[in-house]
């Protein structure tokens, strides 16, 4: 056989296995109900819990710990899903930039110890293109 033909067959091969491996590596969507049954049943992997910050009708966040000072790699917040159930989030790592405006969060972890642990947070953000409700003036002309 050709070196040529042999290098192709283990170029393919590799492409396989690397696609084999990100598949088996997707996690699901799931409530706090789902993630706590899951971890009953002994299952750790790693799941996206699709969630809102816990807040007060003045919009201010509820929940949220993050003291830099004390421990920079330790930021605890309170997540609701789309069941209405809040949960304590544990995110061993610094509080992302802009957190306290997302509008929706997506948390990628599971239940350790009967507490939700994240290894990683997304945040959907209020969009900059968002049409904003602006004021108008009308300018005379002064001649």
């Amino acid at each position: 056989m050709k070196k040529g033909y042999i290098f192709g067959i283990v170029i393919i091969a590799v492409a396989i296995s690397m696609l084999m491996a990100t598949v088996g590596d997707a996690s699901q969507y799931v409530n706090f109900d789902k993630a706590y049954k899951m971890s009953e049943n002994g299952n750790s992997t790693k799941i996206h819990v699709v969630g809102t910050l816990k807040k007060n009708s003045g919009g201010e966040i509820l929940g949220m710990n993050y003291n830099p000072k004390q421990n920079p790699n330790l930021f605890v917040f309170t997540l609701v899903d789309e069941n209405q159930r809040e949960e304590q989030v544990i995110y061993r790592s610094p509080k992302p930039a802009d957190f306290e405006r997302s509008e929706q969060v997506v948390v990628i972890g599971n239940v350790q110890n009967g507490q939700f642990v994240a290894d990683k947070i997304l945040m959907k953000c209020p969009s900059k293109y968002q049409e904003n409700n602006l004021e108008f003036k009308e300018a005379k002309a002064t001649l």
